[in-house]
């Protein structure tokens, strides 16, 4: 099972052991001694040494440096001029507070400065695709050139990389800001890279959420997955049904006050999400892990009579009833409203995990709830168990088993349906590190940083092909976490491992090389506040 029920510890043990662990993360990492932090100041980082690999590297012998007469240029047809200066106006509020110099942004053409040019049109641009990106950098000028905004924000995201560490800082910092010359090329090996957060079995408010996707999107993850339903509580408001939310949403695993989005709130984390080149996923599961619903409505349920809250974290036991039409209302009202609010393509649909319903509903149940998805204008996604069933056409799997060995997987996945990798023994951040980690699950066992990044996405399903594989996700779910430094302490350094391997190409898959280019990432982590988990098998700077 995913999610078997986990001993919880109170919120004050939970906090102080994940604070203790950072604590031992920020000792661990030994601040430079001057001689040291004068030498790093003075070698810039080599263009080879970010996070995920770059597909292409070609480094020359020099440096650029920003300084305070650096402007940031950006071009672009008139069709794309708007895009290239939000990602420079973003630019510009990453690098202000450190560095203190004004970056004006400006569209005047010019050989020198940071130039940000959107050429979809331009001889070779097809070969970026609509995420990547050639980075250039010369003694005169840094030149970022892509088809799209996504491929300008992603090479944004190297050039920070490619900056002192200290340039996270809100205040002022020393310098100076050299950048390695040379040229990256770069293109992601996936289309769907992305990372799930769970607020059902714990609500995370908009600023937390906000928090996690600024973390994602130095790693390029470009898909945020929100299970924003489960047996604990409901998060997200739905017209037509508003109890889901004011009863529904009203507790939470343990029994705290719970909470839920409006839909205003929805839209501003969807915004927000856009402007980091993220797509929000909405998740509502069912028929299974569906006892918020049940609980708000007593119609939903075959008799009549509405459950209890419940805060605890055993699963299986909750379903829709299938054979009632009332069922098929409240699917149509929900999905259409949640469509309504996401301008992406995809809804989730779950599927997982539904022990409560037999085989010959589920697989009733999905063959009217796919349609739904459809009608709406959404391409369904959901769980793996969905292959057991009948997949719709172009529907996605995400795959959450060990050992990529499940039959109906492989047979949907060559029969068209695209499939999404989370193996729980490799991808799930909330598996324990090991038996001292204070937070987290062990159900699918311990998972290390390397047994999370050493495994070949494209080999994982055994008798399917490659080309069936969309992407990869790290969900996180949250029986056991509570705050942001606990997100960050699960997360951190697992979660830019999988990005790695959802961006790079499978050449680059080396984890003894890997290793020292995620140790060199610590620092950048304490600069950002990010309380990440000091993993043994990273050589960490000064350790």
């Amino acid at each position: 099972m995913r999610r078997r029920r986990a001993r919880l510890l109170c919120s004050l043990l939970l906090t102080v052991a994940a604070g203790a662990g950072t604590a031992a993360s920020s000792a661990s990492a030994f601040p430079a001694s001057p001689a040291s932090a004068a030498a790093d100041a003075a070698a810039p980082i080599p263009l080879d040494r970010v996070v995920p690999a770059p597909a292409s590297v070609r480094p020359v012998e020099g440096s650029y440096a920003i300084s305070p007469d650096t402007r940031i240029r950006v071009s672009g047809s008139d069709r794309s001029a708007r895009p290239a200066r939000r990602v420079g106006d973003y630019l510009a509020g990453l690098l202000r507070p450190s560095t203190a110099y004004r970056l004006p942004v400006t569209t005047r053409s010019g050989d020198d400065g940071i130039r940000l040019r959107l050429t979809p049109d331009a001889a070779g641009a097809r070969k970026l695709g609509e995420e990547g990106y050639r980075l250039e950098v010369t003694g005169r000028a840094i030149t970022l050139s892509a088809r799209s905004s996504a491929g300008l924000f992603h090479g944004v995201q190297t050039l920070r990389q490619l900056l002192p560490t200290s340039v996270e800082r809100t205040t002022r910092q020393a310098g100076p800001w050299r950048v390695s010359r040379g040229t990256i090329t770069d293109v992601p090996r996936y289309a769907w890279r992305g990372a799930m957060l769970d607020v059902s079995r714990h609500f995370f408010g908009v600023d937390k959420v906000k928090r996690y996707i600024d973390q994602l999107a130095l790693y390029k993850i470009n898909t945020l997955h929100l299970h924003l339903s489960d047996d604990q509580g409901w998060r997200i408001a739905i017209d037509s049904w508003p109890r889901l939310t004011t009863y529904g949403g009203s507790t939470q695993v343990g029994g705290g006050p719970g909470g839920y989005y409006t839909k205003d709130d929805y839209r501003e984390i969807v915004s927000y999400a856009a402007s980091r080149e993220l797509t929000v996923v909405p998740e509502i599961d069912m028929p299974g892990h569906t006892n918020a619903a049940l609980a708000s409505y007593a119609e939903l349920n075959c008799d009549g009579v509405a459950p209890p809250l419940y805060t605890g974290t055993e699963v299986g036991f909750s379903s829709l009833c299938v054979p009632k039409e009332v069922t098929y209302d409240f699917v149509d009202d929900v999905i259409r409203e949640l469509a309504a609010l996401t301008p992406g393509p995809y809804l989730h649909i779950g599927g997982d995990e539904a022990h409560s319903t037999s085989h010959e509903d589920y697989v009733a149940f999905m063959d009217r709830a796919q349609p739904v998805v459809a009608k709406y204008g959404k391409t369904v996604v959901g769980w793996h168990q969905l292959t057991g069933a009948h997949p719709a056409k172009g529907a996605i799997a995400q795959y959450w088993g060990t050992d990529g060995s499940e039959k109906e997987v492989a047979e949907a996945a060559k029969a068209g349906t695209r499939l999404v990798l989370s193996p729980a023994n490799r991808a799930y951040l909330d598996m324990k590190y090991d038996a001292n980690t204070p937070l987290g699950q062990s159900w699918a066992g311990y998972v290390e940083a390397k047994q999370s990044y050493d495994w070949d996405p494209g080999a994982y399903i055994k008798d399917a092909s490659a080309s069936s594989v969309l992407g990869v996700e790290a969900p996180l779910w949250t029986e056991t976490l509570e705050t942001s430094s606990h997100i960050e302490y699960m997360a951190f350094p697992r979660l830019p491992g999988i990005a790695e391997l959802g961006w790079a190409p499978a050449s680059a898959h080396n984890w003894d090389e890997y290793k020292v280019r995620v140790a060199a990432q610590g620092p950048r982590w304490d600069a950002l506040g990010i309380e990440y988990y000091h993993s043994p098998q990273i050589p960490w700077p000064n350790d």
